[in-house]
């Protein structure tokens, strides 16, 4: 049946990744980085379905001068040397399953549609790739690759960063919803176009991007295995990583399942129900620790005293400076001082306003 997956991940070099070697891999082409001087060489790949670089609409077109857009090696060597920190992130991909149900002309509709979406959504290129699965895997595994710039594609170049890569002070000045808000609204734009290539081909397989309890099923949501252990499992073998996987999954959902089933103490408070009990809840236990800081509990009375209130530190405060005041620290010479300093301000004023710059002044020469 159809599944749901949608991978959203950035391509790093932090992470030691680069957008031409990522290129290279997903179109299945040979790919020199003109940055590092790599060579980065996948065209005997014979998976590869379909390949395709998606402009902006506003700047697809034959007369705006894209040329270096639609070329894989210019666009993704202009990305890398656009990016000049060791930690940038050069690209963006989304990594989507294709509904084995569908024919491979409505799975190519389908990829293309949500690559021409994020194209035009963010102003980026979108270097979509379809892959077909693999001999020794998966034979629904039809799936597809869409390697987004992180930067806005224009008729001059690449603009500033966009989508997901803008920084959180950005979207919130262009009033933009939070990154992980932004993710959410893929995932569910992701799961529309998907059900409706499927009702368009008069299919019933549906997928849901909510999770399973959002979607009323009781189950827990399985651990992802590498590929080794799956096909380890599909020849009747045992794998020990996938046992580990197991192993450390299930363990927080046996402690789940006790803590609910559980039941709670006669004496303890109930959880409260919604915000305005949480609120309430939390101005209670403020005060009973205010009032058992401020009264100490019987045969504790040799205990650190309790803080001072502001009203107590300021009242301290003024009488510690009239005492001073009262026996005469304030020197002589510390005034002798600031008068001294005083009169060299007023000395060294006038020729800083003489040889500070006006507004007005020319300094092309």
């Amino acid at each position: 049946m159809a599944i749901f997956h949608l991978d959203i991940k950035p391509v790093a070099r932090s992470s030691g990744r680069t957008a031409t070697a990522a290129a290279a891999y997903r179109a299945g082409e040979r790919l020199r980085d003109e940055r590092t001087g790599a060579l980065y060489n996948h065209s005997k790949r014979d998976d590869v379905l379909h390949k395709e670089i998606f402009l902006p609409s506003k700047v697809d077109q034959p007369d705006a001068g894209m040329g270096w857009a639609r070329d894989r090696s210019t666009l993704w060597n202009t990305v890398e040397k656009a990016e000049q920190k060791s930690n940038s992130r050069v690209a963006r991909e989304y990594q989507v399953a294709l509904p084995e149900e569908l024919s491979p002309e409505q799975r190519l509709v389908l990829a293309r549609a949500f690559s021409r979406e994020i194209a035009d959504r963010y102003n980026v290129a979108v270097d979509l790739a379809i892959h077909a699965p693999r001999p020794e895997g998966d034979p629904r595994n039809f799936h597809a690759h869409l390697l987004a710039t992180t930067r806005e594609v224009t008729r001059e170049g690449l603009g500033p960063k966009a989508g997901v890569d803008m920084s959180g002070e950005v979207r919130s000045e262009l009033g933009l919803p939070p990154s992980r808000q932004e993710f959410r609204t893929l995932r569910a734009r992701w799961a529309e176009l998907a059900n409706e290539a499927l009702r368009e081909a008069n299919i019933g397989a549906r997928i849901d991007h909510r999770t399973l309890a959002a979607q009323g099923i009781d189950r827990e949501p399985r651990p992802r295995l590498p590929w080794a252990a799956v096909a380890a499992a599909r020849r009747g073998e045992r794998d020990e990583i996938a046992d580990r996987i197991r192993e450390r999954h299930g363990q927080p959902l046996q402690a789940k399942r006790a803590q609910a089933a559980g039941e709670r103490h006669p004496l303890a408070p109930a959880p409260p129900r919604d915000m305005e009990e949480r609120r309430l809840q939390a101005v209670q236990d403020w005060l009973q620790y205010r009032a058992s800081r401020a009264t100490p509990a019987p045969g504790h009375q040799n205990q650190a005293p309790r803080p001072l209130s502001m009203d107590e530190i300021r009242q301290r405060a003024v009488a510690a400076w009239r005492s001073l005041r009262a026996r005469g620290v304030e020197s002589q010479p510390a005034a002798a001082k600031r008068r001294e300093r005083d009169a060299s301000d007023d000395r060294r004023e006038p020729e800083q306003a003489r040889d500070m710059a006006g507004h007005g002044d020319d300094f092309s020469g």
